[in-house]
């Protein structure tokens, strides 16, 4: 059975921009996260696994956003007995699901910081925000042991 333990949890970007929208008072804007996970395995010790987990707004000229944000969070977890594929599918799902509430309070506390609306991520399942995720018939993640030193 696999095992895993958080080592450590650090930001590796926090970035927030406000774009020069010009828009009505009563104007509301949707905002829809993009969100990206990344795991690679260190080559000197196979055991431990580094997972980056970011969150990005981006405004773009079909789909204005009153900002930019970029939250990268990057979290080193010790894993035994990861043998298989569903191991790794397993391992991805509550390494995001632990990492997930950081990256909510990350954005949460960005945006406020900046001084605007506080934007709060709903409360979601590890399982659910990667869609790879949600079936263990049709999991594939990109697994590179020598992307890590």
């Amino acid at each position: 059975m696999i095992d895993y333990t958080m080592r450590g949890l650090s930001a590796d970007e926090l970035f927030f921009k406000v774009n020069p929208v010009q828009a009505p008072p009563d104007r509301k804007f949707e905002i829809k996260p993009f969100f990206s996970r990344r795991i690679q395995t260190s080559k000197e010790n196979p055991k431990i696994n580094v997972v980056a987990l970011e969150c990005k707004i981006e405004s773009k000229e079909d789909e204005p956003k009153p900002f930019d944000l970029t939250v990268r969070l990057v979290g080193v977890f010790e894993v035994n007995n990861m043998n298989s594929n569903e191991d790794r599918r397993i391992f991805a799902v509550n390494a995001t699901e632990t990492m997930f509430p950081y990256l909510r309070a990350a954005v949460t506390h960005l945006t406020s910081a900046a001084l605007v609306n506080p934007l709060v991520l709903p409360v979601v399942s590890g399982a659910t925000i990667f869609p790879d995720d949600r079936a263990s018939d049709q999991y594939t993640i990109n697994f590179d042991p020598k992307t890590v030193n």
